[in-house]
């Protein structure tokens, strides 16, 4: 089922600027004039409004163009609402420029943001349907830090219904996302629509969120750079939650710079998220700092080969893991392989999630206010609103599996992480192996798996590391392309590192990226216009 709204204007609009530039050529004056978007990064867009070459306004109109050209004709749907405003919204940031003011840090950056990310001025659905007219009183904190620092919401992006599956991004509010570089296959889930969108240049970037997999398995999956942060360091508030106590927010983007950029706005201490209160103080003055292209040199890192084990793995997939080892050699980094955390395999099966969604989604609901849809997420299941592939889970309300009624919940009995003594073991033990192996990160493939078919996406679904350390520890990890596996699947690299050492993943996962240049954009996406940046 689809409820997707368009900006009735954007034909006018196109017609309009071809008129312009038609103008512009006749007459022979210099002036702003639209630039190419694909595969724009954030600096870029930012120097060429700064340089007087194009305006905010011309670079909203060309994303909004490739969202009109691609988004619905080739099957994609990564897109479920334009935002109106857009527009309007340059036009005041162009306006500001013309009267001498600099951009801000994200100044006239067009980002897609998870449809489960509150936004005051656009439905928020969290992929269901029950909810494709709630309208939050305010936006999420990062939604709102964005804003402040320049960005212009430009669209949301469609999600696996109520963030339930890593396998895939289906809805019952928008419907069914196919991955950029092969449209039979999955994006993952549950952020796939700001996976596919960032990778096929609707946007300039993104945000997603993660509870096990949902930032770094698509951004996998795309050829992006997507990071889960120690939890503490980022707010999840006003994120319609899947699991509050493993939920993280964070940037999707085409290049770890610009993933850098993002995350100095949205990274923070938030008083309405009690778990940054731990993380109070910790975040680094500027993530672009570390950036440097020769930040492998020296640096040791280990090879954690349980995830990579030969029976569970994709020969193609391992063979791009095993170059990508070879490369962090190559650019100057001393390799431990393998890398072994003692009783790893009892660590992974520990007994770390607990069934609080019921919970969680009551409260978020009733943060909503008295113009709430539902009150209890159980209710889809009277109304019949819900995809049918999450029905199983929906029903295991009915058993408890997901928790009981709002009123008869006790969210006591969910140990909040810093007072979980399994996962806090778990964290202690990968630190102290890191520790023992003077390791600074370690890494592994972030899928041993390429995306599955579409129509196999249940059956095919496998290979997922992500689930399996960062989660449940709580150690920040970010995934970065490493290639290719049998020739068009992207395939993603995993780095992870100790609590509040994001600045050590953003040093490695740039030097890596800087040299080795993996990412490609997908086929099918051209250019609309040939005018270089």
């Amino acid at each position: 089922m689809s409820t997707r709204k368009r900006d009735p204007s954007s034909g006018a609009r196109a017609l309009a600027a071809a008129a312009g530039l038609a103008w512009l050529a006749a007459c022979g004056e210099s002036g702003p004039v639209p630039i190419e978007v694909m595969e724009a990064t954030i600096p870029e867009l930012q120097v060429a409004i700064t340089e007087g070459r194009t305006t905010c306004r011309m670079i909203v109109d060309a994303y909004l163009d490739r969202i009109e050209a691609y988004d619905d004709a080739t099957g994609l749907h990564a897109i479920s609402r334009v935002n109106p405003r857009a527009g309007a919204q340059a036009d005041s940031i162009d306006a500001a420029v013309a009267r001498g003011e600099s951009l801000g840090p994200l100044g006239c950056a067009p980002l897609l943001v998870k449809d489960n990310f509150d936004t005051h001025d656009l439905p928020t659905t969290g992929g269901s349907v029950a909810l494709q007219n709630s309208l939050p009183p305010d936006d999420a904190f990062m939604v709102r830090r964005i804003r402040e620092d320049g960005a212009i919401v430009l669209a949301k992006t469609n999600m696996a219904e109520w963030a339930f599956s890593p396998r895939q991004t289906v809805s019952s509010s928008y419907g069914t996302t196919a991955n950029a570089y092969a449209l039979d296959r999955v994006p993952a889930g549950s952020s796939g629509g700001t996976a596919s969108g960032v990778a096929a240049s609707l946007g300039v970037g993104g945000l997603g969120t993660d509870t096990g997999n949902s930032i770094r398995g698509p951004s996998s999956h795309l050829a992006l750079f997507g990071i889960r942060s120690t939890i503490g360091l980022t707010s999840r508030d006003g994120v319609i939650p899947l699991s509050f106590d493993r939920d993280i927010a964070g940037p999707m983007t085409r290049t770890v710079r610009d993933g850098a950029i993002l995350f100095n706005t949205v990274a923070g201490y938030d008083p309405a998220d009690p778990y940054t209160e731990e993380g109070r103080g910790q975040k680094a003055a500027d993530y672009t700092a570390f950036l440097d292209a020769a930040g492998l040199q020296g640096a040791r890192i280990g090879v954690l080969r349980a995830l990579v084990q030969p029976e569970d793995s994709d020969t193609s997939v391992v063979r791009v893991f095993n170059e990508a080892v070879r490369d962090l050699e190559r650019l100057g980094a001393t390799v431990v392989d393998p890398f072994e955390v003692p009783a790893f395999s009892e660590l992974l099966s520990g007994p770390y999630y607990c069934q609080r969604f019921r919970w969680d989604m009551s409260v978020y609901l009733s943060s909503l206010g008295p113009e709430a849809p539902i009150r209890d997420v159980a209710e889809v299941l009277e109304t019949g609103q819900y995809s049918e592939y999450v029905r199983d889970r929906l029903e295991g309300f009915s058993e408890g599996e997901l928790g009981g009624p709002p009123e008869e919940a006790d969210p006591e009995r969910c140990l909040p992480y810093a007072e979980h003594p399994a996962r806090q073991a778990f964290k202690q033990a990968v630190v102290a192996a890191m520790d023992d192996a003077s390791v600074e990160a370690i890494v592994y493939p972030t899928w041993t798996h390429p995306p599955a078919p579409l129509d196999q996406a249940r059956e095919e679904y496998r290979g997922d590391n992500s689930q399996r350390v960062a989660p449940a520890t709580g150690l920040p990890a970010a995934t970065v392309p490493m290639g290719v596996s049998h020739g068009r699947y992207p395939a993603g690299l995993q780095i992870l590192a100790r609590p509040y050492d994001e600045g050590v993943i953003f040093r490695l996962a740039y030097a890596y990226e800087q040299g080795t240049m993996h990412r490609r954009p997908p086929e099918g996406f051209a250019p609309l216009s040939a005018t270089p940046r």
